[in-house]
């Protein structure tokens, strides 16, 4: 079953949604727990979202942005009071201003999360408890109240979707539309170690080579926002040479890191990168790459050339790293 109801009652300042579903309650659990799982149904679906952190413990701290249809971007976050897994999430969601503090004309609500066994699966019970009744004519002004529906209602894709990235270990690709591509891999690894390993040239050198015969004997990183980096490989067999350079635009240690790319000796746009690392249970790490091209032709010449296979080899070689 979808969302069985989202109601309101102003009197006791609250607004519930109530789902169910032909799942075990760990499943459900999941997707609010997963961030590449919840940002699929976290916004509307003419409003996505897209989580840079996900803290899913007390005290912990979530931040996301969602994307209007013209360009607009708004920001949230999530201040995590309590968590019983797989029961229990109890948080205060509130919205980040420009420069990524709250914002203090917006108001902040509290949400409780609870998740029930059913004879027929699960159940989640959100409740979102307004701070006053002019705080809560604010927010249901601003289309809560729908947007909180059309969201919640996407959750049955989601867990009906039995392409499960966090159970795969071979890099995996979504084409989102004609200029953004998302590269997933799962690795054996904790996320300070794979934050590392994605950030100290010693390492960098011994699993980013792609295809077997290739060493990477220029890796410079770049260490603060503003820096730029170059990576260049050469093949043992015949000396050719490739590589790419640009520049650090964003830097969330362990999580998150935002880059240009541009390949040395060929003009024109490159890429923007956004390499976000998700922890995963059983001491995993989800990796994930996700690109935006200038254009849809770039983006089919890339594919073209065997990108996704390359970097499955790297991965796997970053695995036996993180193993040994």
């Amino acid at each position: 079953m979808p969302i069985t109801s989202v109601t309101s009652d102003t009197d006791a300042l609250t607004l519930t949604a109530i789902g169910e579903y032909p799942v075990a309650v760990q499943r459900l659990w999941e997707a609010w727990a997963d961030p590449r799982q919840l940002e699929r149904f976290w916004g509307p679906p003419q409003w996505p979202a897209t989580f840079t952190r996900h803290d899913l413990k007390a005290g912990g701290r979530s931040e996301y942005h969602m994307s209007g249809p013209k360009g607009e971007r708004v920001s949230g976050y999530w201040d995590v009071d309590f968590v019983q897994a797989p029961r229990l999430i109890e948080l205060r969601d509130g919205f980040l201003g420009p420069d990524g503090h709250p914002d203090p004309t917006q108001p902040e609500t509290r949400m409780q999360l609870s998740f029930e066994v059913t004879t027929t699966g699960s159940r989640f019970v959100a409740v979102s408890t307004f701070a006053s009744l002019e705080a809560m004519q604010q927010l249901l002004a601003m289309g809560m109240f729908e947007g909180l529906q059309a969201a919640l209602a996407q959750m049955d894709d989601v867990l009906a979707d039995l392409r499960d990235h966090s159970e795969t270990l071979s890099a995996s690709t979504e084409i989102v539309d004609d200029t953004h591509v998302v590269v997933r891999r799962e690795v054996r690894g904790s996320l300070p170690q794979v934050w590392r390993a994605h950030h100290e040239a010693a390492l960098l050198q011994r699993w980013l080579l792609g295809p077997d015969g290739w060493t990477m004997p220029v890796c410079e990183v770049a260490q603060a926002i503003g820096d730029s980096y170059r990576y260049e490989w050469q093949n043992d067999s015949d000396g050719g040479r490739f590589g790419f350079t640009g520049e650090l635009l964003e830097s969330e240690p362990p999580r998150r890191a935002v880059t240009t790319e541009r390949m040395i000796g060929i003009d024109g746009p490159g890429t923007v990168n956004e390499l976000i690392l998700s922890p995963r249970p059983g001491g995993r790490t989800l990796i994930e790459v996700r690109i935006t091209y200038p254009t849809k032709e770039l983006r089919d010449m890339i594919l073209a050339t065997g990108m996704v296979d390359g970097m499955e080899v790297s991965y796997a070689r970053l695995q036996a790293e993180l193993l040994d």
